[in-house]
């Protein structure tokens, strides 16, 4: 062909396609999307469909400007950048890439062929404008330098397969990049997601996908029995999928590791129940999965390490996660006052002390229900006033707050007629306000978006469940500060590499003191106090930028 018949030609091509106006259905993407990236998802798109008959055929008009003929259909592009916004990941990149929009739109009405290719390009486009950018992932990784400390290579991992079931937040991105780069093969790795609402979620599993991971969502309301008829139906599709991810790990010869919150082997897949595909080792990463393990049916047959009670997580990962619940708490109601007024706290163990201690802080007036007689002493002793029950507490004092930590069912139905009007209520555990989050007490709610739910009770009174009635803290918002739970991811990628470097070497059953000597052999603690509370600028502090040394190399 010549030049002027390939002229000829693209004129033709680009009359032919401005003669289709955007008629039909159209779909608008957001995110961090430039031209080129645009135009990527287009041929991905078209190179994965199969063609019956005439291909479709792919007009280029610029950048970030394309279109799509599919059987007489003319399917657009556009592209163009979006003003900027705040940043997407905790620590804003210098050198991050700016945001655009992109218009998919249709000619007209869409057959069937046009309808899939419409649908494909609006999911690929999606995925890719979720997904974090090069940039934005080494800035998580250089922010957990701890975790970079110890992800050199372990032979072992070569042979093991991982499940990790978290919280879809920043820090569990640091911790898989870790133990990709400690030899676990990406494509031998499942992340599901615990269900709550954190704030980046989509984010995450984009990147999860983009890795090669599987991803997937296990809900804590289907471990808990409280989940409704459509989570449990997902959960069993994940639940094949995991079951097939387990059996073809071992069709290989590779062994499975879980870390989790016990999610898993709740199921029974630790125990010799004979009745589902076993992992053969998991690190337990929190008390309520401990309690679920012990309650699992069948005898626990795999080895565990308890990073739950570990000294890491007991001396420095609980501040830190106190410090999320009460920056998360004054967030959600920033117009309301906290100093001066009655708070009751439900739980003084190792969150609930935390609590209390911060909100007196701030000048809080609060005031402790335990049932342990240990815990209440404590509390007393550290001047808090405290009571043997919550109707005790309530009845004497009008507490505008109530924040449950107890990792149980915190107020029952006969709590209820004593909340006052107008208390607020911030649970820290799933289970603590399930007596309205599961509509137990007769009361019919309200949504309030992006703060709660409101629930008008039988007595008259009507209360606010702040947040989605699980743990506020991760309730639209992304949790720990990734540098707050450095030393516990890297004391987990710890745990990880002796458990399958010597998983020949446990018995059966839950493992605490091994955990605390590993840390302590790593030199886990002084590294800690090195990196981050000696005097001088700590290590990974301040904003990241992707073209300071290390950028690509971090996420290899």
């Amino acid at each position: 062909m010549s030049v002027s018949e390939v002229g000829s030609n693209r004129v033709q091509q680009q009359e032919e396609v401005s003669q289709c106006g955007p008629s039909g259905p159209f779909e608008v993407v957001d995110g961090c999307l430039d031209p080129v990236a645009v135009l990527a998802a287009v041929r991905t798109v078209i190179a994965g469909q199969t063609w019956p008959r005439e291909p479709a055929r792919l007009y280029e008009e610029g950048p970030g400007r394309c279109a799509v003929r599919v059987e007489g259909t003319v399917l657009t592009v556009r592209s163009a950048p979006l003003p900027a916004g705040p940043p997407g990941t905790l620590d804003a990149v210098a050198s991050a890439a700016g945001g655009h929009r992109v218009l998919v739109s249709a000619s007209g009405p869409l057959p069937p062929r046009a309808q899939s290719v419409f649908a494909a390009l609006v999911e690929e486009l999606g995925r890719r404008a979720r997904c974090y950018t090069q940039a934005e992932a080494d800035s998580i990784v250089a922010a957990m330098p701890l975790l970079g400390r110890y992800d050199a290579p372990e032979p072992a991992f070569a042979d093991w397969a991982l499940i990790f079931r978290d919280h879809y937040v920043e820090n569990s991105v640091g911790l898989l990049l870790a133990m990709e780069r400690a030899g676990i093969a990406p494509e031998w790795i499942y992340a599901l997601s615990k269900g709550d609402r954190t704030l980046h979620r989509d984010r995450v599993h984009a990147w999860f996908l983009h890795r090669g991971y599987a991803s997937d969502v296990l809900d804590n309301s289907v471990i808990n029995g409280t989940a409704d008829e459509a989570a449990r139906a997902e959960a069993l599709a994940v639940d094949a999928r995991v079951e097939d991810f387990i059996r073809r790990a071992h069709a290989v010869g590779r062994k499975v590791l879980v870390i989790d919150d016990g999610g898993l082997l709740a199921q029974g897949r630790g125990s010799d129940n004979g009745l589902v595909e076993p992992v053969d080792a998991a690190i337990e990463l929190t008390v309520s999965g401990l309690k679920r393990i012990h309650d699992a049916p069948g005898r626990l047959a795999v080895p565990v390490l308890n990073m739950a009670r570990s000294q890491l997580k007991s001396r420095l990962g609980y501040n830190e996660i106190a410090d999320s619940c009460v920056r998360r708490l004054r967030a959600i109601v920033p117009g309301e006052k906290f100093i001066g007024r009655h708070v009751l706290v439900l739980g003084y163990g190792t969150l609930g002390n935390r609590v209390a201690h911060a909100l007196r802080a701030l000048g809080c007036r609060v005031h402790v229900v335990d049932t342990d007689i240990l815990a209440l002493i404590t509390a007393a002793e550290d001047g808090f006033e405290t009571h043997r029950t919550i109707a005790e507490a309530l009845t004497d004092h009008r507490p505008f707050l109530v924040i449950g930590s107890s990792g149980g069912t915190a107020i029952t139905e006969r709590d209820v007629p004593l909340l006052a009007d107008g208390t607020l209520l911030a649970g820290f555990a799933t289970k603590d306000f399930s007596v309205l989050s599961e509509g137990r007490c007769g009361a019919t709610s309200t949504p309030v978006p992006y703060v709660g739910v409101r629930h008008h009770l039988p007595h008259g009174a009507t209360v606010t469940l702040l947040g989605d009635g699980r743990s506020l803290n991760l309730y639209e918002y992304e949790g720990i500060a990734n540098r707050g739970y450095d030393a516990y991811r890297a004391g987990t990628l710890l745990a990880a590499k002796r458990l399958c470097r010597d998983v020949d070497s446990f018995t059966p059953g839950v493992h605490l003191d091994v955990v605390d000597e590993l840390i302590d052999e790593a030199g886990l603690f002084p590294a800690y106090y090195d990196c981050y509370l000696r005097e001088g600028r700590p290590a990974g502090a301040g904003p990241a930028d992707a073209t300071t040394p290390g950028g690509d190399a971090y996420v290899r």
